[in-house]
């Protein structure tokens, strides 16, 4: 019987997601440990090949979350080194983290997705030319974090939002959020997330209780099918591998459905969706870490 590879799992940074990046190292390692891997935690900083070295590390498990760990740049460093690694590579992790060239993207494969426009970096975030309610939000950043809503018009004082974070407006949908979790280019299912909040924020994503999954989702079969094959082509869209998760709003009223992005470091806490979309397949935690290791490559 072959030795398994020695897991480095990488997680923290210093971005508005290491909380989250903390949680899900945590729940992957007790399920890569049970899976029987040797596993070092490694907290993520400019040392890392360093301590890649010392740990005697085969392979990576990208626990990072948000900007350096999601946005192409760990994998690149980790392609350098030679070291496979978890997860999507360098094009389809900066693709997927830009919500405006990914939207592109997606409009340009048929995969319909809200109108975006860039915001200029005036002391009043005011969308030019834009109508109705809309959502402002960090243009590259994760885990709803940075998200407003504006449903009555009003503007937004710019400083709510760090000065060197660009912005974009998308159009408001109102309607029923759903997601889909794709494996390997499979999508596993759809989940219908409810939550106490106007949107699916960090709190609910996170929280113990924040909010409440049903799944499979209630909703008619051919909206089920597409978002599932509109999640496995926009995956394959984006070169992605690993696990990615697609997240949608389903306007009920219009039967009409929004791909509102697609996240290629998706939670992987113990109140996440992905593991949860998981085991619903059959799949538990241990067996899914295995998947994602033997899935690991460089680019």
């Amino acid at each position: 019987m072959s030795k398994l590879p020695k897991i480095g799992m990488l997680y923290g940074g210093w971005n508005s997601e290491a909380e989250v990046s903390r949680a899900s190292a945590a729940f992957c390692t007790a399920a890569a440990t049970e899976a029987g891997y040797d596993v070092s935690e490694i907290a993520f900083d400019r040392n890392l090949p360093h301590y890649l070295m010392q740990h005697k590390v085969d392979i990576v498990f990208n626990a990072l979350h948000g900007q350096v760990g999601e946005d192409g740049s760990v994998q690149g460093l980790l392609n350098i080194l030679n070291i496979p690694y978890t997860h999507s590579g360098v094009a389809a992790s900066a693709i997927a983290m830009d919500k405006t060239l990914s939207g592109r993207l997606f409009e340009g494969a048929n995969i319909q997705t809200p109108p975006r426009l860039s915001l200029n970096e005036a002391d009043i975030v005011t969308p030019v030319d834009y109508e109705g309610p809309y959502v402002i939000k960090p243009r590259n950043d994760g885990s709803s974090v940075g998200v407003e809503i504006i449903l009555d018009g009003r503007v937004c004082p710019r400083n709510r939002w760090a000065s060197n974070c660009p912005l974009i407006a998308e159009r408001y949908i109102a309607g029923r959020e759903l997601t889909v979790s794709v494996l390997n280019g499979n999508a596993l299912c759809v989940t219908e997330i409810i939550t106490n909040t106007q949107f699916y924020d960090y709190s609910a994503k996170y929280d113990v209780g924040g909010s409440r999954h049903i799944l499979p989702a209630a909703i008619p079969d051919s909206c089920t099918q597409k978002a599932m094959s509109w999640a496995e082509r926009a995956f394959e869209l984006l070169g992605c591998r690993g696990i990615a998760r697609a997240d949608f709003r389903w306007d009920e009223d219009n039967d009409s459905l929004y791909l509102l992005e697609l996240n290629t470091q998706p939670g992987m806490t113990k109140t996440s969706l992905v593991p949860e979309q998981a085991s619903f397949c059959n799949l538990e935690m241990h067996r899914l870490i295995t998947t994602l290791v033997e899935a690991a490559q460089c680019d």
